[in-house]
């Protein structure tokens, strides 16, 4: 799968149950959706066919699972069927209902994730626009003993511990280092209880769709009779007990560790409604959907504030991947017209590069004598030179080629820039590159300060020289 460009659906495929906590009878429908889309339900049960986007923003209630409301339309439990549209690598789905809450099936993300494989995976034209962590984030409920931290990492990596103080769980940990391990090592993680849990929802009329089936029952206090017959008769069974292990007889496990394992899928699931695909390292305490769809509007959050999570890093003393020299050699540029002096980082989608603006720039004679500030537009052109280097990166003979302006737009000049500073650029991009056209957005810091950000599109044409 190329994991730099955004995947839908090939077809639609339908999967039907019972929904959880409200016991209805659901038909849900997954639909290819459009680059950009994201992840949207509609209920189809509704007048209008209301949609919801899957967006942390969107979070009513995470008492039982996490739920979705906008305006007077609500789903219930989305997190399963989040967790396995995010594991098999989609970007875009429509989620249609008739009823408020997606089948509980076996109280997993396998049934969805079989779906999914079914219908089979279709990749699209836009690139994937990556959230990627460059600072710590930080969560923690110190009443609930929660905590969540993200830290930068070129991938998506989530370790969970969860420890209850029973006995009969103990304290289990899980961990995924990559996104194609969910289907195998988390999607068949099933939801669990604790006895006294289960023996609440049910005094309360609560899991009206749940069964023996679809969830791990874990016995924290001995059982009385009387416990034993109300679950037989909820669920329609004849027998229960309790094995050595401390669960029902219900299910058999599928690996020791399944509670931490159904908490990561969980985690996936609830992450997923940032809105967009995530790179970092994630460890979460005793992780929950209030704490999770809480982190979640935190890294919302920070992107509104600063329009990204963190600043890139520039360590002068730290080894370059290309020098002066090696610049050169890709742009056609030269001085008093050359804008970049270094460039840290280069990958098929970002580029990162440096400008240390001093006062022995020929234009600060003129802009302005009394007063030395970089022009707007030297700012941009710097911004685009940086651009260029991953332009040409996907030349083997960059040296015959040149980049020219089509369109810059969304321009905006937040803190003026003077001699002394050092500008960092980051150009991500995006949309893939076609005949030559590409399409990145670009920001440029000083230090920790965003001053210029700028969408650009450039075309790349070899020189007949």
């Amino acid at each position: 799968m190329n994991e730099a460009v955004q995947h839908t659906l090939a077809k639609p495929v339908e999967v039907h149950g019972v929904g959880l906590h409200t016991g209805n009878q659901v038909h849900m429908r997954l639909s290819p959706a459009a680059e950009g889309t994201g992840f949207r339900f509609r209920r189809t049960d509704l007048e209008g066919q209301p949609e919801i986007e899957a967006l942390a923003l969107n979070v009513a209630e995470t008492e039982r699972g996490t739920t979705l409301r906008k305006g007077a339309a609500f789903v219930h439990t989305v997190e399963h069927v989040l967790a396995a549209l995010v594991g098999m690598g989609l970007d875009n789905c429509l989620i249609e209902l008739d009823a408020p809450e997606p089948p509980i099936l076996d109280g997993s993300a396998i049934g969805f994730v079989e779906a999914i494989a079914s219908a089979g995976i279709k990749e699209q034209h836009a690139a994937r626009d990556y959230l990627i962590l460059q600072d710590l984030v930080q969560y923690s409920d110190a009443v609930k003993g929660v905590e969540i931290i993200g830290m930068p990492y070129d991938g998506f990596s989530v370790t969970v511990l969860v420890d209850y103080h029973t006995d009969v769980l103990g304290s289990q940990n899980a961990n995924i280092e990559q996104m194609s391990d969910f289907v195998e090592h988390i999607a068949k993680a099933r939801t669990f209880s604790f006895l006294h849990e289960l023996e609440y929802l049910l005094d309360h009329g609560l899991i009206k769709g749940g069964d023996l089936n679809n969830a791990i029952v874990y016995v924290d206090k001995t059982p009385n009779p009387a416990s034993m017959e109300k679950l037989k008769k909820a669920f329609g069974k004849d027998h229960v007990s309790v094995k050595p292990n401390g669960i029902l007889d219900n299910l058999e496990l599928h690996y020791p560790n399944e509670a931490a394992r159904h908490k990561l899928l969980d985690v996936i699931g609830d992450l997923a409604l940032v809105g967009r695909p995530l790179k970092g390292r994630f460890f979460a305490r005793r992780p929950g959907h209030k704490g999770n769809t809480d982190f979640a509007k935190l890294l919302l959050e920070k992107v509104r504030k600063e329009g990204r999570i963190g600043i890139p890093k520039y360590d002068p003393e730290a080894p370059v991947l290309m020098d002066i020299n090696q610049v050169m050699k890709m742009l056609p540029h030269r001085p008093p017209f050359l804008f970049v002096d270094k460039i840290t980082e280069l990958s098929d989608t970002h580029v990162i590069g440096i400008k240390n603006v001093t006062m022995n720039e020929a234009f600060f004679v003129g802009h302005f004598p009394s007063a030395p500030v970089m022009p707007g537009v030297l700012i941009i052109e710097s911004m685009a030179q940086v651009g260029g280097i991953l332009a040409l990166s996907f030349y083997p003979d960059p040296e015959n080629y040149l980049t020219y302006f089509l369109k810059i737009d969304n321009v905006r000049f937040k803190h003026k820039v003077v001699p002394g500073d050092t500008l960092i650029f980051e150009l991500r991009m995006m949309a893939p590159m076609r005949r030559g056209i590409i399409q990145m957005k670009g920001q440029a810091f000083v230090g920790n300060k965003l001053v210029t950000e700028a969408e650009l599109m450039a075309q790349i044409a070899r020189d007949k020289q």
